[in-house]
This record gives structure tokens, sequence and C-alpha cells, in this order.
């Protein structure tokens, strides 16, 4: 199977360093496999959406030598696909409604495939996954052997929130299979993540791609870039200083001959191999 590799921002702000981080990397394996490079906005979550970023980030990506082979993919256009993948889930009796408050759940109550909550009159419940106790288990391309049992780390998770939009780990896992992706190429916050997924995949009967984790990005704190304050939008007018001190957070050299963005890529690509790149889950950005 070729080769096919993506970037899904979500446009909660603008493009900034730890998501061009994420970008230059996915990029990165997908020339380096002689494959595809896609994109695929995550704007599935309204209340969270900033205004203008999702038009933002994908202008900003050509700036920086960062363009896709496909138009990209809005996963606010996708209501019906989500909507398909519930209903398998519902007839395979895989999910059930939970009338549960975030409260009952933080005072020690546990889920076991069903609701502890009385159904509340005019209140639209979440809907939850039905989680065995199971081991999951697989190998990131980056970080290595990965196992995690699911009910303890995850139980009965959300999929469809209480105000009707899909979980975020739905929306990944049915736009991955519908945009034929064979390696997810993301920040290490999300490692935690996959488990869950590779499970809904299993589900849903969905091919599951390969993994490769990406050491994440922190300010001088110790904190996720995207939840900082220092967490500034890079400046597609000015591509070539964010775009060297990305490749210098992947251990990647820069040229020091290449006057634009192009250039820059091209020299890092011919040094580049995925397992070269840095393992540690976390690195402070310079």
């Amino acid at each position: 199977m070729n080769y096919r590799g993506r970037f899904a921002p979500s446009p909660t702000g603008h493009l900034h360093f730890g998501s061009l981080v994420a970008a230059v990397g996915s990029w990165l394996c997908a020339r380096h496999a002689g494959g595809a490079w896609l994109l695929r906005v995550e704007d599935i979550d309204p209340p969270r959406e900033m205004p203008g970023s999702a038009e933002s980030i994908l202008a900003a990506l050509p700036a920086f030598g960062l363009v896709a082979d496909a138009p990209a993919l809005f996963q606010s256009q996708r209501q019906a696909a989500y909507d398909a993948a519930f209903a398998q889930l519902k007839a395979a009796d895989l999910v059930f409604p939970c009338w549960c408050s975030r409260n009952d759940l933080a005072g020690g109550l546990h889920l076991d495939g069903r609701c502890l909550a009385p159904p509340l009159d005019g209140r639209e419940p979440a809907w939850r996954l039905r989680v065995p106790d199971i081991d999951i288990a697989f190998t990131d391309a980056l970080q290595g052997p990965q196992t995690q049992n699911l009910r303890l780390a995850a139980g009965d998770f959300v999929i469809r929130r209480v105000e009707g939009y899909y979980a975020y780990q739905l929306g990944c896992v049915v736009d991955d299979a519908f945009q034929g992706i064979t390696q997810v190429v993301r920040g290490n916050d999300l490692l935690d993540s996959t488990p869950r997924q590779i499970f809904l995949q299993r589900c849903l009967g969905l091919p599951t791609p390969a993994y490769l984790h990406l050491p994440l990005a922190l300010d001088g704190d110790g904190r996720k870039l995207s939840k900082s304050e220092r967490a500034h939008p890079v400046d597609p007018t000015d591509p070539l200083p964010a775009l060297r001190r990305a490749l210098d957070f992947l251990d990647l050299p820069a040229s020091t001959t290449a006057r634009d963005p192009a250039g820059l890529l091209a020299h890092a690509l011919v040094h580049f191999a995925p397992e070269r790149l840095p393992h540690c889950g976390e690195r402070a950005a310079a």
C-alpha cells in the first residue's frame, strides 16, 4: 500500500510552533516514504474553535513549504459519516446512553457498560462506548512498544457528547480510514489516545494505521505550547526562522545556504530518517 500521511490541526488558534513541528514531522515522513501528505481540519468541537483559525492555518502552511497533495478535509462536513459509524456501534450494542455527571464520576462512580444515574427528563444523554477489560498493545515507530489496559486507563469513554457533537476519538478513526491514512504522525500528547482509537477501529471493522508520536514542544515552564500564553503564532510572512527552529527541534540539520522554505525542507529531507528523530516524549522549544 502506498504511504499516506496527514496533518490534522484543530482550529482553536493560529499555527504555533508546536503545530508547525507536527506538520513538518508528518510532511517529512510522507515525503521520505515517497507518499502523499494530506490535511484534515478537525473542526468537530465548535465551542472550542476560534473563528478564522482554520483559514489562517491552511493559508500559513504553504508559506512554510508544506503543500498538501489534495484539498483539506473538514470534519464539520462529515456528519453523515459519523452518524453511520455511530449507528453501526449502536446496532452492535457497543454503546449506551449515560446521564452521569462529571461530579458523579469524580466522586468515584464507576461505570460498567451501563449508566448508573437515572435518565433526566428533557436532557439528552452522552453516549459511551462499552470498554472491556482488555490490554491494547502496539509498537510506536518512535516511542517503541506500548501497552494500555483500556478499562483502567479510559473506561467507558464518550463518543457522542450531550450537545450532540461527536468526540475526537470517533471522528479521528472514521476519517483516518476515509483518507486511507497508513501512518499517523502527531505529537506525543496523543499517544495515550491511540489505544482507544485502535479499539474503535476494531469495533468498526476499520484498518489500523501505523503510529509515530513526535516529542511534544513545551514552553520554559514545562507546559504544552498550545496551552501556554507563550504560544505565539508563527509568522508566515517570515517563515525561515520558525522553520529552522522546527528542524532543529527534530534534530535535523538546517541548510545554511537555503534562501526559502522549499530549500530548507529539501536539505532536511536528504538527511531525514524516521528512526533518528528524537525519542523523548517532551522537549523544551527553543
